[in-house]
């Protein structure tokens, strides 16, 4: 039983080789044209040529596309959790808050701008003007300063999101615009020439890839920066709390 099993495994091995190497044969000398032909296609498509293809809509794709690496770059600097909660003020901050010094941590404040100090300041600002401890003016001083800076720092954000999902409407316009041409050029007889119709069909397809390799990362980035940034507040509002309790309770000492 054995033998036989070995037997058919064997003819059948003998069998799909016969059937594999005729054919491997041919695609391996249909390879070399196939290969010619995408060599001379890659060295005809320039980005010169591509923007030129793709019609009057390839200029604002091009101005969204540096705008969405411009704001890429500007959110990914100052959207750092170091640089907006101050970390390295932290002892400075309770040491101050210890010693009920109002005016040192405003000082410090204003002398460290960050989305932390900025509430801060503003929860500090209203002890200063009331001269007391009155926790629901405090906390409606924090929430206002907070919603501002949120609105301050999200407008970099919101501008990804403006542009991924205006790319791929630039590109549908661009589509539409083509397939106008497309079907103009058909409508005058030009279905006999391939040329004329290549032209209005490439910046059809051109322009909607474009928008699409542009919207896609801008919207990925932009849901990425607005997470960190919530979670960035949510840290805040904590900490915040805590330099607050240390002065209230300083003060009640």
């Amino acid at each position: 039983m054995m033998k036989k099993s070995y037997f058919g495994l064997a003819t059948m091995l003998v069998m799909l080789a016969a059937i594999i190497v005729p054919i491997a044969t041919v695609l391996a000398q249909d390879a070399a044209p196939a290969a010619d032909a995408k060599i001379a296609v890659a060295e005809t498509l320039t980005l010169g040529t591509l923007i030129k293809q793709g019609g009057w809509t390839m200029y604002p794709l091009g101005f969204f596309s540096m705008a969405a690496v411009y704001f890429i770059i500007r959110n990914s600097i100052l959207l750092r959790e170091k640089n907006m909660l101050r970390e390295d003020l932290k002892p400075q901050i309770e040491a101050l808050m210890s010693r009920r010094d109002v005016a040192g941590v405003r000082r410090l404040c204003a002398e460290n701008q960050s989305l932390l100090t900025a509430v801060l300041d503003a929860g500090m600002e209203r002890v200063s003007e009331e001269h007391e401890y009155d926790a629901a003016h405090i906390m409606e001083a924090i929430e206002e300063a907070g919603n501002e800076q949120m609105v301050t720092f999200m407008k970099p954000i919101n501008f990804l999101s403006i542009i991924g999902g205006t790319a791929p409407m630039l590109g549908l316009l661009g589509t539409v615009s083509g397939m106008i041409k497309a079907f103009a050029i058909i409508a005058q007889g030009g279905m006999g020439d391939p040329g004329k119709l290549a032209g209005s069909i490439g910046e059809a397809l051109i322009t909607t890839a474009t928008g699409l390799v542009i919207a896609i990362p801008a919207m990925i980035a932009y849901f990425i920066f607005k997470n960190n940034f919530i979670k960035s507040m949510s840290t805040m509002g904590r900490m915040v709390g805590h330099f607050m309790n240390i002065y209230r309770y300083a003060k009640a000492n």
